[in-house]
Order: C-alpha cells, then structure tokens, then sequence
C-alpha cells in the first residue's frame, strides 16, 4: 500500500482537529467532566440504573459546528469530509472522554453512508442522533450474528428479538436495527419511542457512556425505514466494519494521550525523597513506554483512515492492526497512569478513573487485541 505523505492529514483535517481541540477544552475541561459523571459516588454507583450524563447544551453546541455531519455527503446535506477528518475529530472527543451520543452517531453514520441511505443521512446531519443496535445477547459483532427476526407485513417488516450492548441507547432518538429475514440480514432504522420497543439500561463500569439492551416485540417500521432490504445487512455491515474499528481506536488514542501526559505532568510536581518522581528511571522508562504505544497506535489507526479514503482493499487489515494497537496503548496507559500516581491513583479523586474505565470499556467494544488479531489470521490466510 503507498500511504499518501502525512497519512493525507491536509489543512482541512487540521483545521477540524484545532476547532475542535480548542471548542473542547475551551467547553468541557476535566472539572466539568467530573461534576458531570463522578460528583459524588453514591449518585454514580448507588442505583442500579445508571445515570445518563452528558451536557446536552454542549451537544447542540456540536450539532451547530456540524460534526454530527461531518462525514455525511454534501448531497445528504453534510460535510462530507474525509474519514481522516472524523479520526482527527474523535481522538479529540476521546482526549476529554467526551460522553455524548458523537460516537455512536458516527458510527451509525458510517453504515448509513455504506447503505447510501440518503434520507437518513439528512437525518443524521439534521442532528438526529442514532446507534447501531447490531450485537446478539452472547457479545458477537458479527454481521450476520443477530437475535432479531425481520418478518415482511405488507409494505412494512415486523421485527422480534433482542438485541444486547446497545452504546448510548439512551441519548439516541433512533436505532439502526440488523435483523434475519428470510433472504438474510437487513438493517432496519427503529425509533427510540416505537410501539413494542423496550430499552433496558444496563450497568457498566464506563461512567462516561450508557448501554442497553433493547427488546423488540412487534415493532412495525414502514418500508421507509428499511436502510438495507434482507440479504444485502452482511455486506453493508462487512464493508462499515473498517470505519468502526477506526473510529473506536481513534478514542482509545485520544484517552491514551490524556492518560500519558497527565501522568508526565504529575511525574514532574510529586517529589519523593527530594527529587520529583520523574527524576527516577523506575518512572521515566514506564512514561516513554507510554508514548511509544501511544505512538504506534496513533500511527496505525491514522493509516487505516487514509486506507479507507484511497485504499479501500487495504482498509480491513489496517483497521484491525489499529484497534488491537489501540487497545494495547490503552491498556498499558491505564495501568500506568494508575500505578504513577502512587497512592492516590487508585482512588475515587483522581481522575484517572474516569479515563480507566472509558478504556476498559473502549477495549472490548467490537473486539480487544487478542480478537483483532485472530480476524487479522483469517484475512492475511484468505489472501495467501
């Protein structure tokens, strides 16, 4: 593959990365982040409901600087910027462990763009926020691992099952449903309010996002709401999937970067044995170990951006390479970032908890690095 000088990271892309670096810490520093999701622990952890927190002023803020649509096309009424621009836009909504719906509305996003759906991608850009509801109840990602049923009533489908590890479920107005007809999987946009839906919030480690588990029993959509009609959901979802792992690994490199340089920050003030901790190679070997996964999974995650803008055949083995990278950084900066900060770390007032656990669940979503690296095996086999 011959990547295009800076992985095509133009003044376009630049300036999305500055506006919204400097709109994110200019709106949401980590004092708002932790009045917003960690004031107090009994209002985080003491129900077995957890809240949803997010600034939703902040989010019309978002809507209104477009990057809802960011990458919908000019013909559906957005940006349509590159898939470098929108890495570059959610490593920054990573850095600040943003919690709004912007992920998953992405991430619907991309699906939609894949299906060319226009219409709701108007939707999308109009500032509808939507996720994709595509996971069966043992965890599987795969597109054509679904517990729903699509059966056709007239001119509508009728759809029955559950679907489980829904992000976001509910900051959403809308789903993006997969569902097995009887030509195979289609997609299936269901609203949050329909008739027969049901959102079961669950409880999850990750303060800064929600997710549940919706059970469908008899919810008609109209034939308007059919993205990707049975038997066509697969390759939709198959062809999406690079997009995702992108977009996920791009927040766990901005988290990780936060993790790195608020521990060298730290490393540098802390004064142990009248030298600031990061004097002492114990120290200052963990934190250079931090920037160069941080580094590598940058670099990776970066390449699978500008693979899926100009080398599409490409695009699946580098995005897998990303997330496994990503999720690597993640795990190594998380633990360091905890084990740096000595005695405190570990505790309720030191905000690396809150970026720990967006990590942790970060690495799971769609698969860790083990599970990357086993769909690497079979892509590098099938190609040999």
């Amino acid at each position: 593959m011959a990547l295009t000088k800076n992985f095509g990271f133009g003044p376009d892309e630049q300036m999305v990365r500055d506006q919204a670096r400097k709109f994110l810490v200019d709106n949401f520093g980590i004092e708002k982040l932790r009045k917003l999701v960690a004031a107090d622990h009994e209002a985080a952890y003491g129900s077995d409901v957890q809240p949803v927190a997010y600034d939703e002023q902040l989010w019309r803020q978002m809507l209104e600087l477009g990057w809802t649509g960011l990458a919908v096309p000019e013909a559906a009424g957005g940006v349509g910027m590159s898939m470098i621009a929108v890495a570059a836009l959610v490593e920054e909504a990573g850095r600040v462990a943003l919690p709004s719906p912007l992920l998953s509305t992405l991430m619907a996003t991309m699906v939609l763009i894949e299906a060319d759906a226009t219409p709701w991608l108007e939707h999308v850009a109009g500032g509808e926020p939507m996720t994709l509801a595509c996971t069966n109840q043992a965890g599987s990602w795969e597109p054509d691992d679904t517990d729903v049923e699509a059966r056709a009533d007239g001119d509508a489908v009728t759809l029955n099952g559950v679907v489980a590890f829904v992000q976001d479920a509910r900051k959403a107005s809308a789903f993006l449903v997969s569902a097995k007809g009887p030509a195979g999987v289609g997609l299936y946009v269901v609203p949050a309010d329909a008739a027969g839906l049901t959102i079961s919030p669950d409880r999850i480690v990750d303060l800064t996002r929600d997710q549940a588990t919706l059970t469908l029993r008899g919810v008609t959509v109209p034939a308007a709401a059919v993205v990707a009609s049975d038997g066509t959901g697969v390759r939709v979802l198959s062809a999406a999937t690079p997009r995702l792992l992108t977009i996920v690994a791009a927040d766990l490199c901005g988290a990780a970067e936060w993790q790195l340089q608020t521990t060298a920050e730290y490393a540098k003030v802390r004064v142990q044995f009248d030298h600031p901790i990061g004097f002492f190679q114990a120290v200052k070997h963990p934190i250079v170990d931090m920037m160069m996964a941080v580094d590598r999974a940058k670099s990776l995650m970066y390449a699978a951006a500008c693979a899926i803008d100009r080398e599409p055949d490409d695009a699946a083995r580098l995005a897998r390479m990303a997330k496994a990278a990503a999720c690597e950084a993640a795990a190594y900066c998380s633990d360091r970032s905890v084990q740096l900060h000595g005695g405190i770390g570990f505790t309720w007032e030191c905000d690396v908890h809150l970026y720990f656990k967006r990590q942790k669940h970060g690495e799971a979503l769609y698969g860790n690095a083990a599970h990357q690296r086993r769909k690497l095996a079979e892509l590098i086999d099938a190609a040999a």
